[in-house]
């Protein structure tokens, strides 16, 4: 018989045998793990004869086994005596080798020899696992679908469950979660929608002549983008299907260790158990918690499939979600106003946060800064109706009125996890946010409980991160696989009307990080070639680099605002992850006359203040023509 080698397990242990408690708890989580994990897990030394012998007999018999050798852990000597002490206190067995099949625990190697003459080895290798599914994904969006799917594919039996739960206002949708059915897409194409509406009035320039007035259809926008948004949810299913992977249209919620109870829209309940959970349940909108907030107003939940056009709005909050809705429905021609509680973008770099901000003023979104609603009431029902908003100063007693046809609150988004049963399992949540702590492979403190995507503390909440991490999560779980996901140089756009795309740290936090004597600013305005014949603002455009002088100036944060962002930014973030120089951006020639390449030269940022000081005059830059590039003494 051709024997088996065994598979190395991988502990990335504390690095001492004093563990802290916390660390202590943390090392337990990840060795129960590996035992639930694996049908023989042999924690044994390289160097010890015994271990040997237990593994030569798994071989013999033809049985893949997964060791971990406490010898070879990490790079610190102590590392194995911390692991073995933990373990020691799991078994109540200090030698190796120390053997668990099918997570019961065997003992060492005479008792492992003895089970093997007795032939109750035999039997607990043929037993057969006792749950329904081998994973269960709580959560139809793109990191639990991507999980899912990864794991069928590696020959597992795998059920998805996702119920979506009608926002205040009535609306639900299908499969695919957040950014198919009420993000990211239909976001993307009302941008796009806004877009064509600003290249109507530039084609004029270009020698378009139209007489007809030209005006934009709220109800045939909405039509197509749902229709499209059908034809994804419809594709989704499609391809659970043909990798066999069950999906049940209920909402789940745990009852006891490794089992679910999942609840249909009739209030149907059935009971699934698995050897593993993945939760992937996502966020929803926040709401304000004021008279008449979830009577009136909507959410980003709801306005993509309004059946009627919003009319005069006024968006609550700074949020990406607020300013890429402010700007699609200004670009179609509405009367918007956004009510900014304090700073434009949290977490963002606030100087390119505040140009977002600026521009979109100067395109007729009016801001209404350091205000807070304090009510909602309804004057008058209707499609649209119309709403009388009262909003209160941050700053001092005033109060303010003013009258919308609809109120949009984007004022963040609080993560599903509060009314899914993880009490009753024992998962840790965040009692602040509502957010799931995990380690570096996404497992929670429970072993055989994971979770990906927004739900995560921490982690940022992008529909590419969940889908790498839960592809990465499944190839770990079922396909022998060790790579993790990197939440390290992941870029992003923001769709406002002039793109602002980004990779790496803000300003300030990487003034935090690496302290401001540490760090070179170089930035440059431009002027896109396709913006000049239309005469469109020629000093908006902007970008700039933040990089890190005692490491090769290596560039530790890109940011541009600018037509096509998104497109520019996705190349720089290839390029960081590679380890990008200040000498080797300047080292690569351009595609000419397009965005995606900037000259910033010599073009530093000094101080802190906003003060320009000379205009240095760059030549032929992004778009082919003069540019003038500011270099701001601060």
């Amino acid at each position: 018989m051709a024997t088996l080698p065994g598979r190395r397990a991988r502990l990335s242990s504390p690095g001492t045998s004093r563990l802290s408690s916390e660390a202590r708890e943390e090392l337990r989580r990840r060795l129960q793990g590996l035992i639930e994990d694996n049908r023989v897990m042999i924690f044994s030394k390289s160097y010890c004869p015994h271990s040997t012998r237990v593994k030569e007999l798994f071989s013999s018999l033809g049985v893949e086994y997964n060791i971990l050798e406490l010898d070879q852990v990490g790079k610190w000597n102590d590392d194995g005596a911390s692991v073995q002490e933990v373990l020691s206190e799991i078994t109540n067995q200090k030698t190796v080798p120390n053997i668990f099949v099918n997570k019961v625990h065997l003992g060492g190697c005479d008792r492992t020899f003895q089970a093997h003459q007795s032939g109750l080895l035999q039997k607990l290798l043929q037993k057969e696992s006792t749950y329904d599914y081998d994973l269960i994904v709580i959560g139809g969006g793109s990191g639990g679908l991507a999980c899912a799917q990864e794991a069928a594919i590696l020959g597992k039996k795998v059920m998805v469950l996702d119920f979506v739960v009608p926002s205040p206002q009535g609306t639900s949708w299908g499969l695919g979660g957040t950014c198919v059915n009420v993000g990211c897409i239909p976001k993307k194409l009302m941008h796009q929608a806004a877009l064509l509406g600003q290249a109507l009035k530039d084609s004029r320039k270009f020698g378009w002549e139209y007489n007809q007035q030209v005006k934009h259809n709220w109800e045939i926008m909405t039509e197509a983008i749902q229709n499209h948004i059908g034809s994804l949810n419809w594709s989704y299913g499609l391809s659970l299907r043909e990798k066999s992977v069950a999906y049940v249209n209920s909402y789940g919620e745990f009852v006891e260790r490794h089992k679910i109870k999942a609840t249909n829209r009739k209030g149907q309940e059935t009971y699934y158990t698995a050897a593993k959970f993945v939760i992937a349940t996502g966020a929803r909108p926040r709401y304000l918690g004021i008279q008449g907030d979830k009577e009136y107003c909507i959410t980003s939940d709801d306005l993509f499939s309004l059946p009627y056009c919003p009319g005069k709005t006024l968006v609550v909050g700074a949020s990406y979600v607020a300013l890429e809705c402010a700007g699609f429905l200004a670009g179609i021609g509405l009367d918007v106003t956004v009510m900014v509680r304090s700073v434009l973008l949290r977490g963002f770099d606030q100087e390119m946060a505040e140009k977002v901000g600026s521009y979109m003023e100067q395109h007729g979104v009016k801001f209404l800064r350091k205000f807070i609603p304090v009510m909602v009431q309804q004057l008058e029902k209707g499609s649209p109706g119309k709403l009388k908003i009262v909003a209160k100063s941050t700053e001092g007693p005033e109060t303010i009125e003013g009258v919308y046809n609809t109120v949009l609150l984007a004022v963040g988004r609080e993560p599903s996890t509060r009314k899914i049963g993880l009490e009753k399992i024992g998962v840790k949540v965040s009692e602040k946010s509502g957010k799931i702590p995990v380690n570096d492979i996404e497992q929670t403190n429970v072993p055989y409980v994971y979770a990906v995507g927004d739900v995560l503390e921490g982690k940022l909440e992008l529909t590419p991160v969940a889908i790498q991490a839960g592809k990465l999560l499944a190839r770990r779980l079922f396909g022998g696989h060790s790579e993790k996901c990197s939440y390290i140089n992941v870029p992003t756009t923001v769709f406002t009307p002039l793109e602002y795309g980004c990779c790496g740290l803000s300003e300030e936090k990487a003034i935090e990080i690496h302290k401001k004597e540490n760090l070179e600013v170089y930035h440059t305005l431009f002027w896109p070639l396709e913006w000049t014949v239309a005469g469109r603002d020629n000093n908006t455009c902007y970008a700039k680099i933040i990089c890190n002088k005692v490491d090769n100036n290596r560039v530790v944060g890109f940011h541009i605002l600018g037509p096509n962002a998104g497109e520019v930014t996705q190349g720089f973030a290839a390029a960081m992850k590679c380890g990008l120089t200040k000498q080797l951006l300047d080292g690569t020639i351009g595609i000419h006359p397009t965005c995606g390449i900037h000259h910033f030269g010599d073009n530093k940022v000094i101080g802190t203040g906003h003060h320009p000081e000379r205009l240095l005059r760059l030549g032929l830059l992004l778009s082919g023509l003069p540019v003038y590039s500011h270099s701001f003494q601060r």
